[in-house]
């Protein structure tokens, strides 16, 4: 048995302040399964030049008390946007932590096994290093594909540039050392084919563990944290629920497109969430005279499994990408599963887990006519077939309960074979 596994994320520090993400997820079933985790993140805030804790320490440790578990902030430099000081801050975090966790081992003692996980791939490579430092396996968690995304999503490089084709060998030097790979991406195997991996990594090394959702903590503060809304009372609306980011690259323009085409005088809008697109937005609510469209504003994420389990059916809105092809694993999809509410998806994608579970509908076109016309028609299905799509929710947030989700995590680790000496 594999006791003491320390988990590496350099942005888990938030985790310990929200009581929830991923990584705090997995650390509270791990114990309560006889597990003794660790998580190392960086004691430096996410694109703010702040620090979660003022010290100049190479490391300092605090417990978070209701999950048992130590967490280590390890110094790294401040930064804001998505430059030079970005880099030095992850190239910071990549050297620090090698150090902080050799002192960490020495008061503490040594890890078992080690799970590191991006986003960026330093602090895949700063896992495997340490693993083998300290003679034990390194299983590394891939959540977003670097240098893929970069190359996708940026007008500067291409796959020809020097530093793109570096990093490309960079990724496939984790992926062969590594002694097992988790993504949260299905189809992550079609992108190492695609790559041409295939013969150096080989599928069995290869598992999938999407996010997920705690249906423990969920239905707790469903229960405790209620808000009071008035339009989320009324029982004679079909209430379509947005939550998340207002901002210009979530195109929520498209569900006032929709609203604009909504005939049924039931169907209303309840966009909760902020950002830089709301003012904008809400002026255009003003000027076209939309009234089946209301802002709530920002929440604290306690309130969410409120709100969302009140809505009528949940909207999941994205601009599909050219990534979306090896799967999507966005945090409110699961939220939405919990709510047991069915979801309307308005963009397509291969290893779609609310078409898995039918669980809801997906739309083929982007348009704000096609999400108006399923919308009214999803608000006069007879109660028996609107009862399947709630079943088919709550059901799929089963699977990606948090629980089962670590089950299968201890399920690799204890899988490995220990490291010959």
């Amino acid at each position: 048995m594999k006791t003491n596994i320390w988990i590496l994320n350099h942005y888990a520090s938030d985790m310990y302040f929200d009581h929830g993400g991923r990584h705090y997820n997995f650390a509270k079933f791990l114990r309560r399964a006889g597990y003794a985790p660790v998580i190392f993140g960086a004691n430096s805030k996410h694109g703010k030049a702040e620090r979660f804790f003022e010290t100049d320490a190479l490391w300092e440790e605090h417990v978070a008390e209701e999950i048992d578990t130590p967490f280590v902030f390890v110094r790294a430099r401040t930064y804001t946007g998505n430059g030079k000081q970005r880099v030095l801050n992850m190239i910071d975090f990549y050297r620090n932590v090698k150090k902080a966790a050799k002192e960490y081992a020495a008061q503490h003692g040594r890890p078992d096994v080690i799970f590191a996980s991006s986003v960026h791939p330093l602090t895949l490579v700063a896992g495997i290093q340490l693993a083998k430092q300290f003679g034990v396996k390194c299983v590394c968690e891939v959540r977003d594909l670097w240098p893929e995304s970069i190359v996708v999503y940026s007008n500067r490089f291409t796959k020809d540039n020097p530093l793109i084709k570096l990093l490309y060998r960079g990724e496939k030097w984790i992926y062969k050392r590594a002694d097992a790979l988790v993504f949260t991406m299905e189809g992550a195997y079609d992108y190492i084919t695609e790559q041409g991996w295939e013969k150096d990594i080989p599928r069995s090394k290869v598992h999938y563990i999407n996010n997920g959702v705690d249906l423990e903590q969920f239905d707790y503060n469903k229960e405790h944290f209620h808000v009071d809304d008035p339009d989320l009372d009324d029982p004679d609306t079909f209430k379509v629920v947005y939550t998340g980011s207002i901002r210009k690259v979530n195109n929520l323009g498209l569900l006032l497109d929709a609203a604009k085409c909504v005939t049924d005088p039931r169907v209303k809008f309840l966009i909760w969430g902020d950002g830089d697109e709301r003012e904008v937005l809400e002026r255009r609510v003003r000027d076209e005279g939309l009234t089946n469209v209301v802002f709530k504003g920002r929440v604290e994420k306690k309130y969410i499994p409120s709100i969302v389990s009140r809505a009528d059916a949940n909207l999941m809105h994205g601009t599909p990408g050219p990534l979306f092809r090896f799967g999507v694993s966005p945090n409110k999809m699961f939220d939405y599963f919990a709510a047991g509410k069915p979801i309307l998806m308005d963009f397509e994608t291969k290893y779609n887990p609310v078409e898995q579970y039918q669980a809801g509908i997906i739309l083929n076109s982007l348009s704000g006519e096609a999400a108006a016309q399923i919308l009214q028609r999803m608000a006069k299905w007879p109660e028996e077939e609107y009862a399947r799509y709630c079943q088919n929710a709550r059901r799929a947030a089963g699977d990606f309960d948090f629980k089962k989700l670590t089950d299968k995590l201890l399920n690799i680790i204890e899988s490995l074979p220990e490291r010959k000496s």
